[in-house]
């Protein structure tokens, strides 16, 4: 009798991105409400709160630092957008494990109604065992 035997397949070895890869390590979204209400004359600050979620899209582990020290500082940037500022720590360095999802619960500070772009955080991401940080990721 001859027996016909199936092997399992291997998974494929895992691989080192390269460089272009290295700027889809980490997946980032800013979630905080559309609009707000805030009575400005009887109370100048006002408080957002604003969660930054990071998704880990690679088998490995991953260093990750969020910068909120970056400012918009363009004409067009402050004509259109408003000036604000990030409230509590402004530096960020945490490590997420093969497509770990991270909350980071971030507030934001503004002194007058208007539209605001919120997207100036700024995220390095490389290889947990790698020396130098990658190229800032856009939220």
């Amino acid at each position: 009798m001859v027996l016909l035997k199936f092997k399992p397949e291997l998974p494929p070895p895992m691989t080192r991105p390269s460089m272009e890869q290295l700027s889809h390590l980490i997946k980032t979204n800013l979630q905080y409400p559309e609009s707000y209400s805030h009575p400005f004359n009887q109370k100048s600050l006002c408080m957002v709160p604003v969660t930054l979620t990071l998704s880990n899209c690679s088998l490995a582990q991953v260093d990750v630092i969020i910068d909120l020290r970056h400012k918009a500082t363009s004409p067009e940037s402050l004509e259109v957008h408003g000036s604000f500022t990030w409230l509590g720590q402004t530096q960020f360095k945490m490590q997420l494990g093969a497509q770990e999802v991270m909350r980071v619960q971030l507030r934001a500070c503004f002194l007058h109604a208007g539209v605001y772009n919120l997207g100036t955080p700024r995220v390095f991401a490389k290889l947990a065992d790698q020396g130098a940080m990658s190229l800032p990721l856009n939220c």
